[in-house]
C-alpha cells in the first residue's frame, strides 16, 4: 500500500510543493485529428503509485523521440497536456509524450514529492514509476530509447532534476522551470528554505549529490536548460544560479557561460560549455511557466494564472533537445583542435547576432543552429534574436567569447 499523508504531511505539503504552471502551445502545424490523451494501465509495479497518460500523434514512426511531462501541484495530467504546447510540437515533429500524473493520495495538493528522500533516489518510489513509464513507451510504443526527454515545471521541474539526476542512462536531456536543484531538501522541512531563501553550495558539493544518485556511473550526462523569473517569490531566483552551479558542474564545465544573448519577453540566455547547459532568466517573471500567446513559430501557450505571458519556453526547449527541424543528434560535435598557424597580434572580437556571423563568414549554419568556424562550437539558434561574441585567433578560425 501506498502511504498516506498525514494531517501535518498534508499542510507543509501546501507550503512546500512547489505551485506550477505549464509551457505553451504553439501553432506551428495542424493537430492530429484521431490522436488523444489516454491513460495507460499495467506500465510497471509503480512503487509511486503515479498514474500514466501517453500521447501519440497519428502515423507516429517506429523509433520516434519521446518526452516525458511533469505537471506541478494543484495539476493533473490532462491540464499539463493540453496547455503546455507539447502537443503541437510532437504533432509537428514526430514525438510521443509520457505525461506522469500524481495522486492526491500520494501528496495532498498532487505535487510530486520531490523533497521525499524514498521518492528520489534511482530504483525507488515515484522516480522508478516514472522510469518505468518510459520502459513501456520504448516496448510498446517502439519509441527511440536513446531519445528520451523530460520537461518539468515548478513540483515537476524538482522532479525533472530527480530524473536526471537518478537515471542519467535514459534521459538524453531535460528542462527545469522554476525548480530546486537535485537533493536541495530531503523532507518537508527543509524544503521551506530550498524553496525560499534557496540554498547556497558549491558546484562541487551540489555535483556530488548528483553524481551520489547513481554511484559508479561513467557514462553521458544529460543536457539541462533552466527558466527562472527574476520576480519569483515562491521558489527564490537564488536556485537558478544553484541548479547552473550543480549541472554545470556534473558536466564538467565553467561556472562561466561561453555566450550570452537577449531574447524577446525580457529573457535572457546564458549558455555553457559545448550547450551543455543553458540558463533562462526571464525579467520581472514571477513564479510559473513562461508563454507566448500567438501564432508565430516561436509563440505559443495562453495567458493565466502561472501561465506567464513572455516568452514561449516549450518552443526553445523542444529545439534544445533537438526534436526541432526533423530532430537530430541532441549531442554536440566536438570542436576541432585548432590549427597550427599563430594567432593575430590582436585577437579580432566581433558581438552579433548568429545571422549576421553565418552571413559574415564566420560562422556556418546546420540543422537550424549556428557554428563557428574553425572551433565548430555551438552558438545557440540560427536567427537575428540569438547575439554571440566571437574571437578570431586564425584565418578563418573563431570561438565563443573575447
Amino acid at each position: 500500500m501506498r502511504r498516506s499523508s498525514s494531517p501535518l504531511t498534508r499542510l507543509t505539503a501546501v507550503v512546500a510543493g512547489l505551485v506550477l504552471a505549464v509551457a505553451g502551445a504553439v501553432t506551428l502545424a495542424t493537430p492530429a485529428q484521431a490522436a488523444s490523451l489516454t491513460q495507460v494501465a499495467n506500465f510497471g509495479s509503480n512503487p509511486g503509485n503515479l498514474a500514466m497518460y501517453a500521447y501519440r500523434p497519428d502515423n507516429l514512426p517506429s523509433g520516434a523521440p519521446a518526452v516525458v511531462l511533469l505537471h506541478g501541484c494543484t495539476q493533473n495530467a490532462s491540464a499539463y497536456f493540453t496547455n503546455s504546447g507539447w502537443r503541437k510540437y510532437a504533432d509537428q515533429w514526430n514525438f510521443a509524450l509520457i505525461v506522469a500524473e500524481q495522486k492526491s493520495a500520494n501528496n495532498a495538493t498532487s505535487c510530486f514529492n520531490w523533497f521525499e528522500t524514498g521518492d528520489t533516489a534511482r530504483g525507488q518510489g515515484e522516480a522508478l514509476s516514472i522510469k518505468q513509464m518510459v520502459d513501456h513507451a520504448k516496448a510498446n510504443f517502439g519509441t527511440d530509447g536513446g531519445r528520451v526527454f523530460v520537461s518539468g515545471l515548478s513540483a515537476g521541474a524538482a522532479m525533472s532534476a530527480v530524473m536526471l539526476a537518478t537515471y542519467p542512462d535514459v534521459f538524453a536531456a531535460g528542462s527545469i522551470v522554476a525548480g530546486i536543484p537535485y537533493r536541495c531538501a530531503t523532507s518537508m522541512i527543509n524544503a521551506f528554505s530550498c524553496m525560499n531563501p534557496g540554498t547556497d553550495k558549491s558546484p562541487a558539493a551540489w555535483g556530488d549529490l548528483v553524481r551520489n544518485a547513481y554511484p559508479g556511473y561513467s557514462g553521458p550526462r544529460p543536457r539541462v536548460a533552466i527558466w527562472h523569473g527574476t520576480s519569483d517569490t515562491t521558489v527564490a531566483p537564488l536556485n537558478a544560479g544553484e541548479a547552473r552551479d550543480q549541472w554545470t558542474n556534473v558536466r564538467g564545465v565553467s561556472q562561466t557561460p561561453t555566450s550570452t544573448s537577449s531574447l524577446p519577453g525580457g529573457t535572457s540566455l546564458e549558455v555553457y560549455g559545448n550547450d551543455a547547459v543553458r540558463l533562462y532568466r526571464v525579467s520581472g517573471m514571477g513564479h510559473g511557466t513562461p508563454v507566448d500567446p500567438g501564432s508565430g513559430a516561436d509563440q505559443c501557450g495562453n495567458a493565466g494564472a502561472y501561465f506567464l505571458d513572455t516568452i514561449c519556453s516549450a518552443y526553445r526547449d523542444a529545439i534544445f533537445f533537438g526534436l526541432g527541424a526533423g530532430g537530430g543528434d541532441p549531442t554536440d560535435p566536438p570542436p576541432t583542435d585548432p590549427p597550427p598557424t599563430d594567432p593575430p597580434t590582436t585577437p579580432v572580437c566581433t558581438t552579433a547576432s548568429n545571422y549576421a556571423h553565418v552571413v559574415a563568414g564566420r560562422a556556418y549554419q546546420s540543422g537550424g543552429y549556428a557554428y563557428a568556424n574553425g572551433s565548430n562550437q555551438r552558438m545557440g539558434l540560427y536567427n537575428t534574436f540569438y547575439t554571440t561574441t566571437l574571437k578570431q585567433t586564425a584565418p578563418n578560425y573563431w570561438v565563443i567569447g573575447c
